[in-house]
């Protein structure tokens, strides 16, 4: 069938207009979606730079947590920014929110381990049972708390041990701090012969605590008899002290109170010598 040169030459300049018309949509759309990028870019630069300077003004509020929320906002800013760039070509915004809302349940379902560690992580970040350089014990983990993160806190134990606890564990059991109060009791316990003159051991006992420059004076250390034996009598001393010092304070005193004690002549009873064992007899 022959090919009228007319019609040919209509339909050709129908479909240039209908790709110039195209062009000039798709172009206007393509400007207008950088337009959208650039604001969108420094608007959620802006956005983050403002929501960490305005945590930063509220008192005690830990770094990482301004970290946290100013980068959430940032990004929160660029996927809505991306949104609206495609809905600019005409894709259609309302399937990209449910396909979001379907990533992130698999995503929070195949993580939910990690979640819940992040999640503890903001409320110890946020309620602060424990800071960095405290001494804490936390069920069997113990230790002083070097760096707390929004996964996990690392401790070092006394004896130098390296520990990584998972946020989680730390967030769902009593926390016992020992430098938040920034004093402890201590008590130092001795057993003496009920012989032995039971106020002066109380005295001596006094004495060592008032010679004593890192126990406190209010409340006042006190004396008194602790248990009672056949044949001792347990005299205990109550202090406070900081708890930076409690350790070492603690260990002087004994060492000082041993050593008075034996001036003094109060004499600390040995323990019972153990009967041998009889041998078994040979066949």
């Amino acid at each position: 069938m022959p090919i009228d040169p007319q019609n040919a030459l209509l339909t050709v300049q129908a479909g240039l207009a209908q790709l110039s018309t195209l062009i000039v949509s798709y172009a206007f759309s393509a400007i207008g979606a950088v337009i959208l990028l650039v604001v969108g870019y420094i608007v959620a630069g802006l956005a983050e730079r403002s929501i960490f300077a305005g945590l930063g003004h509220i008192h005690g509020f830990d770094a990482t947590l301004r970290h946290f929320f100013s980068k959430i906002v940032r990004y929160a800013i660029l996927i809505l920014v991306t949104i609206m760039v495609l809905g600019q070509f005409g894709v259609q915004t309302a399937s990209i929110i449910a396909a979001i809302g379907a990533i992130g349940l698999a995503i929070g379902l195949a993580l939910q381990g990690t979640l819940q560690n992040i999640a503890a992580g903001i409320m110890l970040l946020a309620l602060r049972p424990f800071r960095i350089g405290e001494s804490v014990e936390v069920g069997s983990i113990a230790g002083t708390i070097e760096e707390i993160g929004l996964f996990a806190t690392s401790l070092r134990t006394a004896d130098g041990i390296y520990i990584l606890a998972p946020n989680s564990t730390l967030w769902s059991q009593p926390v016992r701090n020992f430098s938040r109060n920034g004093v402890r009791r201590g008590d130092v316990t001795l057993s003496i012969g009920s012989w032995n003159d039971i106020d002066r051991a109380q005295k001596t006992l006094l004495a060592i605590a008032a010679a004593e420059r890192r126990v406190k004076r209010e409340p006042a250390p006190i004396a008194f008899v602790a248990t009672l034996g056949d044949s001792t009598v347990s005299i205990a001393l109550r202090y406070w002290t900081s708890s930076a010092d409690f350790f070492a304070t603690q260990t002087d005193l004994v060492k000082r109170a041993k050593q008075e004690f034996d001036n003094e002549g109060i004499s600390i009873p040995l323990p019972p010598p153990q009967a041998p064992q009889p041998q078994a007899r040979r066949q």
